[in-house]
Order: structure tokens, then sequence, then C-alpha cells
């Protein structure tokens, strides 16, 4: 028997059901009432919106990893990323709009570490969503702490003689790692370069793929 409250559409375009899984909380009933008023007054529409879903949701690690193979070929885009990283990556079509991004340089004696001691800021123009664990309180205190330990726990043992620096990201400021070039891979393209790169690694809890494949 059909009942007159089925699944029907918010303003927004959004299904809307009185009786869905679990009760709405604050947060998300806050987020859909000024969302709808939004629309109602012609700020912006259901359209706009759903465009700067998709834009979010198509941010990738596959971004910054391009970024890190561009570095690694080409000198003067290497330099001018030094300089500015913001300008540098935004001619890649890679926008982080007002906020200061930096780029840190892994090297034989030096490894870097993104971390975000407040919440969870993070370059997700280049890297996508934070993982869960970038977000939690363990690694977010840890890292600051102890990052040799949290390294290791992660798979990536350093030696004694190599500087760990952590780098602590804030709401105006983004960092990325630039991992060191993989020994074998000179003459390589950007694209097999990108190939190589992952998340963690431009994090710094984790290393570039060997070109072996391991």
């Amino acid at each position: 028997m059909p009942h007159d409250h089925h699944d029907h559409l918010s303003p927004s375009g959004h299904p809307f059901r009185a009786d869905d899984d679990v009760p709405l909380s604050y947060w998300q009933t806050m987020e859909i009432a000024v969302r709808e008023l939004l629309i109602a007054k012609g700020v912006t529409t259901a359209r706009e919106i759903a465009s700067q879903i998709e834009a979010m949701d198509a941010r990738s690690p596959a971004n910054g990893a391009a970024v890190v193979a561009r570095m690694w070929s080409d000198p003067a885009f290497c330099a001018q990323m030094r300089v500015d990283a913001s300008a540098a990556t935004r001619e890649m079509g890679f926008d982080v709009g007002p906020m200061k991004l930096i780029a840190v340089e892994n090297t034989a004696d030096l490894h870097n570490v993104i971390v975000c001691t407040l919440c969870s800021c993070y370059p997700r123009n280049l890297l996508g969503l934070p993982p869960d664990w970038y977000k939690s309180r363990a690694y977010r205190s840890r890292t600051v702490r102890e990052p040799r330990r949290v390294l290791a726990e992660f798979g990536v043992t350093l030696p004694d003689g190599v500087e760990i620096r952590v780098h602590d990201s804030t709401a105006d400021m983004r960092y990325i790692v630039i991992p060191a070039r993989p020994a074998g891979t000179e003459n390589w393209s950007e694209d097999a370069l990108a190939a190589l790169v992952t998340r963690d690694s431009m994090i710094g809890t984790g290393l570039p793929k060997s070109p072996e494949g391991g």
C-alpha cells in the first residue's frame, strides 16, 4: 500500500525521507537548513553545489604525484616550487586558493613529515581527502613527540644520522613532501615517475615505490 510520505526530493534535489536509517546530527541538520536557505534565496543553485562536490571528489593523490614528477624532471619548475609552490602548482591547474603551499624536499640526510596538530589541515587539492589516521589524535600528538617511532610503525625505518623534520600545517598554510627521486629512473617520463609516487610519500609517512616494482 503506497504512503503519502514516500521518498521525495528536497528543494536542492537531494533525497529526503522521514524514516532515514539514523537521525540527523545537529551539524547535519544545520548544513541542510543553510544549504536549502541559500538555494531558496537564489544565492546559489543545486547545480553549483553539485559541481563543487564533484570537483572535490575528483581531487586525488595523482595530482600531487604529477607535481612531484615535474619537480624531479624539470629543474626550472623545481626552482619555481622552491620559491612559490602555490603559484607553481596553480600553473599546473591545481589551485590552492589563498592558502600558502610549501614544498619540503627529502634528501639523503633529511626526511620531512607533515602533521596538523590542531585538526586535519591537509593539501586536499593535491592529495584528496586525508586518511583517517592523519586526523587521529594519536598521530597528531605522537608525530611531534616521537616522529622516528611513528615512522617506524608506518614501515619507514631511517638511519640514526637522518634528521627528521616535522612540519605543522595551519589553516592558511599547507605542506607537501617531495620524496627523493629513486635511483635508476634517469630518462623516465613524467608519467612513469608519477606512478612511483605514493600518497604517504607526499605526507612523509612512506617512501616512493621502487623502480623494480617493489
